[in-house]
């Protein structure tokens, strides 16, 4: 009787990956990184020249020449600022988030689709965002020193309420979704969806590939309002029941386990910590970019100083935000596992990620860069669980794929 060996399969697993595919998701991963640091430098530049124009300090004082009116300049400001913010950054934004992906065959999205999308998108964030910064503005002017604990809690809320309306109400304005159609795939997922707890009346199938050629699913939603939803991609790469099972048991895991409230949870706690940062440092950051005609810091007009200190403690916090999610990612692939039982499954879609996903970094660069764990890691804890649990019965092959929704 042959000993299945974990190692030798991931080692099988990771040979199916050309030496071509691997150096483009390499080369890709990489200059991602570097992305980081320029993105970085792209948020200051564009602070310091809003601060330059005095457009900001000009409305403030314009809007306050008879009377202090915190709450309409809170406003006012905040959309300004967001609205100069999407012109200044869109030459950069363009080239991250469409030429690059285009450049690495990763989009086939035309650019006056993307740029239609971007535009809509600013639109839903000028209006959320606005608001938000009205609520900021009006918890710093209440609550004094103390404003970065009620901050950290106001982003808490900030997160929830986006958790529960955007599935609803934003999402089906960039993508159609179709309910999945009777057959195998569709029976699988119910019987998973039975097995884990998870609502069952919603499973969609999107056109991701609207906008990204990427292989992705997602579970999202809280509560009864959760919805099961997977890109057509899947199935234009060949997805099997194997396939289907695994990747859906993961993204059921997230819902199960609570993983968006958990996140939600410490991301309150960052919040509070970069609030509480960027309250210590703005005077300083105040001085560096020459906003002498900005406030103190429940100046609306100082919004490009308070975004250009938490872009930095952002960057600083990368690796910190890394850990949170990678550990996320992998509790809900071990729910898979012990739900779906389909490592080979689960390491066939992996394997398709790693195209966008250099699939074998140094322990350090994954801890720095990575919010998933690399691919070469969830492969292996997969065929670890294979030589442990064999498998209930055999794998389907093949599921026919299902009609593309129209856009």
């Amino acid at each position: 009787m042959t000993t299945f060996d974990p190692a030798a399969a991931t080692a099988q697993w990771m040979a199916t990956l050309s030496p071509e595919d691997t150096a483009r998701a390499v080369a890709y991963t990489q200059g991602g990184h570097w992305l980081l640091l320029w993105g970085l430098i792209v948020a200051i530049v564009v602070a310091w020249i809003i601060i330059r124009t005095g457009w900001l300090t000009a409305i403030r004082d314009r809007l306050e020449r008879r009377k202090p009116r915190p709450k309409l300049v809170s406003l006012v400001v905040g959309v300004v600022y967001l609205l100069m913010s999407f012109v200044l950054t869109l030459p950069w934004s363009i080239y991250q988030n469409w030429w690059r992906e285009k450049t690495y065959g990763l989009t086939e999205q035309p650019f006056t689709g993307w740029l239609t999308e971007a535009l809509m998108g600013t639109g839903i964030s000028v209006v959320f965002g606005g608001l938000l910064i009205v609520a900021l503005y009006f918890l710093i002017r209440r609550t004094g020193r103390a404003w970065w604990i009620w901050g950290g809690g106001l982003a808490g809320v900030a997160v929830i309420f986006m958790l529960l309306v955007a599935p609803i109400f934003i999402e089906p304005l960039f993508n159609t979704y179709t309910p999945a159609p009777d057959g195998a795939m569709r029976d699988a997922v119910v019987e998973l969806a039975h097995k884990t707890g998870t609502p069952d009346d919603k499973i969609y199938i999107y056109n991701g590939s609207k906008q990204s050629d990427r292989y992705t699913a997602n579970v999202s939603g809280l509560f009864g309002s959760a919805r099961v939803a997977m890109s057509d991609v899947m199935f234009a790469k060949g997805a099997d029941l194997a396939e289907v099972r695994g990747v859906v048991g993961h993204e059921m895991g997230h819902y199960v386990h609570l993983h968006s409230l958990w996140l939600t949870g410490v991301m309150v706690i960052l919040a509070m910590i970069s609030f509480f940062l960027a309250d210590r440092l703005y005077p300083l950051a105040r001085r560096l970019l020459g906003a002498g005609r900005v406030g103190d810091i429940a100046d609306p007009a100082g919004l490009p100083v308070l975004a250009a200190v938490l872009a930095v403690v952002g960057l600083l916090a990368t690796p910190v935000t890394n850990t949170l999610i990678r550990t996320i990612e992998e509790d809900a692939d071990h729910f898979s596992l012990v739900q779906a039982n389909e490592p080979d499954g689960l390491a066939k879609a992996l394997i398709k990620t790693a195209e966008y996903r250099a699939p074998s970094p140094s322990a350090l660069e994954e801890f720095l860069f990575y919010d998933h764990p690399s691919v070469e890691n969830r492969v292996r804890r997969a065929m670890e669980w294979k030589a442990s649990h064999p498998p209930e019965e055999p794998a389907l092959d093949a599921v026919e794929a299902p009609a593309t929704p129209v856009s």
